[in-house]
């Protein structure tokens, strides 16, 4: 079977349910909506930065920076911030620094991180 997200067959961009990269965070005390954690696997070294699939549940991306001194992460804030159109200080890693699996926190409604997801080709089923 491939490592693709299991989306539902009804609506395949209406929750973050629906993707398994993607959990929703309730808002907590003084937080005024709630967020997401978004879990990426990363490739560094690549020629250019770019969404390229799943892998193990994760979206994959190719970095085009080396994975030395926090390079890496910084260019996916960069790149997660320039995608979503947000502020990267609405992008936070929690998990992974040295790693390349990666989870972030996306300080954004849901729905709209759904929405990017449905958009991006690199992340069709195929036959839908």
């Amino acid at each position: 079977m491939a490592n693709h997200p299991i989306r539902s067959s009804a609506s395949p961009a209406k929750t973050a349910s629906t993707w398994t990269c993607l959990r929703v965070v309730e808002a907590g005390k003084g937080e005024s909506s709630a967020a997401c954690m978004l879990d990426i696997s990363v490739s560094p070294n690549a020629k250019r930065t770019e969404l390229v699939g799943w892998h193990d549940g994760a979206l994959r991306v190719r970095l085009a920076a080396p994975p030395v001194d926090g390079a890496a992460n910084d260019a996916l804030r960069r790149w997660l911030a320039d995608e979503l159109r947000l502020p990267q200080a609405r992008i936070t890693l929690v998990r992974g620094d040295t790693s390349r699996r990666k989870q972030w926190r996306i300080d954004q409604d849901p729905t709209l991180v759904t929405q990017w997801l449905a958009r991006q080709p690199a992340l069709a089923l195929p036959g839908g």
